[in-house]
């Protein structure tokens, strides 16, 4: 069988990045809320907890407030962006990263970044009201009852805040998030395929599910710590009220002094718990997408060959 007829549809290579997203979400979920709780803490009206709370101090109250199960508020939104999100943006990236292959040849470290995070600002367009969504509902626990949004699931969630609010603030801090999106795309997959290139041509492990892993966990620091800054602004904005008219910030920029006056290590508020969804999210969602390309290859297109599809 030809090179040329063992390569993967772009429509199934959509199709696994979106269940790979989702498969993760089950996993990270928790530390997505926490993580949300801390760059929140002491916005929006939010009394429960001191602006400056620790990842544990965050864990304690909502166990303590919420139980468990709040550990999982906004499950459903949090599908709906990776089946948004995470398809536009992997299913993106795995198409051009082919497009740029020469022949079994990974393309080099420069364009993986620019592909990367050309599929960052695809999917931002494609994601950013299911993250509206989700940042609200994994917000909305801290809040007093009086303030809270009590959205039903992610899908009630875009259409009351379309209604209520408008359609644009489906997209509000898209600014934002097309910065953070394209560091972040671009910085998680250039890492990930470069370390494993690193890897299989050093001849430190073969193209395997062990190597996946490995580079998923250099990729998720990579990520984490570059774009952690911009996630933090990004996530204020779209959780930010209007009260009489007057927004609780003006933007990206407001924010950003804001938070510096603070303390400049205030930019990576929740960085533990964003690091470990990285990483976790990371290594979950390309190992489950590597297998599933891998299976496949093997299972539709007969071919015990494992490619290069990052």
């Amino acid at each position: 069988m030809s090179t040329e007829s063992l390569k993967i549809p772009g429509g199934i290579k959509f199709i696994n990045a979106g269940l790979a997203g989702m498969g993760s979400t089950f996993v990270v979920q928790p530390l997505d809320l926490i993580k949300n709780r801390m760059q929140l803490a002491g916005t929006g009206g939010d009394t429960k907890v001191r602006a400056n709370q620790t990842f544990v101090r965050a864990v304690a109250n909502v166990l303590k407030n919420e139980g468990i199960r709040g550990l999982y508020a906004g499950l459903s939104a949090g599908l709906l962006r990776q089946a948004s999100y995470t398809t536009a943006r992997i299913g993106t990236y795995t198409c051009l990263f082919e497009m740029f292959k020469s022949g079994d040849q990974a393309p080099d470290f420069t364009v993986k970044i620019l592909i990367g995070s050309a599929a960052g600002i695809v999917a931002t367009f494609v994601g950013t009201p299911t993250e509206v969504a989700l940042v609200r509902m994994t917000a909305d626990g801290r809040l007093p009852p009086a303030l809270r949004r009590n959205y039903k699931n992610g899908a009630d969630a875009l259409i009351r805040v379309a209604r209520e609010e408008g359609v644009t603030t489906l997209w509000r801090g898209t600014v934002t998030a097309l910065w953070r999106n394209m560091v972040a795309s671009g910085a998680q997959l250039a890492s990930y395929s470069q370390t494993k290139d690193i890897l299989i041509n050093g001849g430190y492990c073969n193209n395997n599910i062990w190597c996946d892993a490995i580079a998923s966990c250099v990729s998720g620091f990579v990520t984490a710590t570059v774009s952690m800054p911009a996630e933090l602004i990004k996530t204020r904005l779209q959780d930010m009220r209007t009260i009489n008219g007057v927004a609780e910030y003006k933007g990206p920029v407001d924010v950003f002094v804001r938070v510096v006056r603070e303390g400049v290590f205030g930019l990576w508020k929740g960085f533990v718990p964003y690091y470990g969804r990285i990483s976790v999210r990371t290594a979950l969602t390309l190992i489950l997408l590597e297998q599933m390309n891998y299976m496949y290859t093997r299972y539709v297109l007969k071919s015990s060959v494992r490619g290069r599809n990052l």
